[in-house]
């Protein structure tokens, strides 16, 4: 298996930059620095939910186009087969393309529409285009708690729980047995919307009030039926399920991108601790540091000779001055000389991005040099004092 993944790792482009948050997202990145690395890290912030949200959307248009895609290997065109969608694509645009068939404009996207599916694409590094205007689905709602706080996906409204409630929505996983239908897009929609967008949903995330959902007026066991009084309405709410969460997806892959991303790179590709390592290991250098003092002014005021005793202070000095300096720099230089790089508090795995691991050898040579010149420091200053017995 290790095998394996040093063989998918070698396929991915060398790049001689930090890598962009699009290219982590489709796992175009090796770690410190890919998506294992970058959900372990939201995880411990509390804001896996909103990542967890952006690949569920992603995995739901990927639905889509398998969808229209099944339904031009039959033989009909999106616009037999579906012509309400048909009609609202035409209209407002879509993000699936030229997968739709002629007539239908592509909407511009600012994140990874179609990353995951062609991997050779060039990456999209700049977010610069706004999110698109909501549909119909997107109606006003009152302002809820989750205002009053910071406008960002990392506001919630209260998290109930990181496990899915089963009983949310549809299953996580659709089975295909055959070609993809309508009602699979209605259960992949349904889920997406009980687990992050109904108020007190298990893994809720904060979206701006222009980009709420606040009702979902469809049935994964039926399609709508024109004898329905409320077919109109079914019709049009169906229509916009393929693209039903894109702008929110947007949104907050904007939000990562310039929130929580530069704080991911800052601490995996500038460091290689996690936080409850580094404060494990400031209360152990504290504690060395202590035994090193106390050890050093005995000496001096036992007057303990030889003089040159002293010089073993240097092994409690160091292991004080390596434990304090690692958890100022969020680095550990023995880890980054071995390759390694923390996933969880004491796991570690292998540094394999290669300019990553350029970053982390200068600021460990650098962390160093800097704890060699402490402990010298401590060790010669301590030796140079005059003893006197007390």
């Amino acid at each position: 298996m290790e095998a394996l993944h040093d063989d998918e790792h070698d396929e991915l482009p060398q790049r001689d930059r930090l890598p962009s948050f699009a290219e982590v997202l489709s796992r175009r990145t090796r770690p410190p620095v890919d998506l294992y690395m970058l959900y372990l890290f939201l995880q411990r912030e509390g804001a896996e939910d909103v990542l967890d949200f952006w690949l569920d959307v992603q995995q739901h248009e990927n639905l889509c186009r398998a969808y229209f895609k099944d339904v031009r290997k039959s033989g009909r065109t999106v616009k037999e087969d579906w012509p309400q969608y048909w009609d609202y694509a035409r209209r407002r645009g879509s993000i699936y393309g030229t997968v739709i068939g002629p007539g239908v404009s592509k909407r511009s996207t600012a994140s990874t529409g179609d990353m995951l599916d062609d991997r050779d694409r060039a990456m999209l590094a700049n977010a610069g285009s706004r999110p698109n205007s909501p549909g119909t689905l997107l109606g006003a709602a009152s302002p809820t708690s989750g205002e009053k706080g910071r406008g960002t996906p990392w506001s919630f409204h209260g998290r109930l729980s990181a496990t899915p409630n089963p009983q949310a929505g549809a299953p996580t996983v659709i089975p295909r047995e055959g070609p993809i239908t309508r009602i699979n897009l209605i259960e992949s929609a349904e889920r997406i919307f009980m687990r992050y967008l109904v108020p007190g949903a298990p893994k809720e995330i904060y979206l701006p009030h222009a980009l709420r959902i606040h009702t979902f007026p469809l049935s994964a066991s039926a399609l709508p039926h024109t004898q329905s009084p409320a077919y109109e309405v079914e019709s049009t709410a169906l229509a916009q399920v393929p693209d039903m969460f894109h702008a929110q997806k947007e949104y907050v892959f904007r939000a990562m991108e310039q929130e929580a991303f530069p704080r991911f790179l800052r601490a995996k590709a500038f460091g290689n601790l996690t936080p409850v390592s580094a404060l494990v290991r400031l209360i152990a250098g504290l504690v060395c540091l202590w035994a090193g003092l106390a050890t050093a002014f005995a000496l001096v005021f036992l007057d303990v000779q030889p003089k040159s005793v002293r010089f073993f202070l240097f092994i409690p000095f160091t292991f004080a001055v390596v434990l304090l300096v690692s958890h100022q720099y969020e680095l550990d230089p023995l880890l980054v000389f071995l390759k390694q790089s923390e996933s969880t508090p004491f796991r570690t795995l292998r540094i394999r991005e290669p300019y990553v691991g350029q970053l982390l050898l200068g600021r460990a040579l650098w962390v160093s040099l800097v704890c060699t010149v402490l402990i010298a420091g401590l060790t010669l200053l301590f030796w140079a004092v005059p003893g006197h017995r007390l």
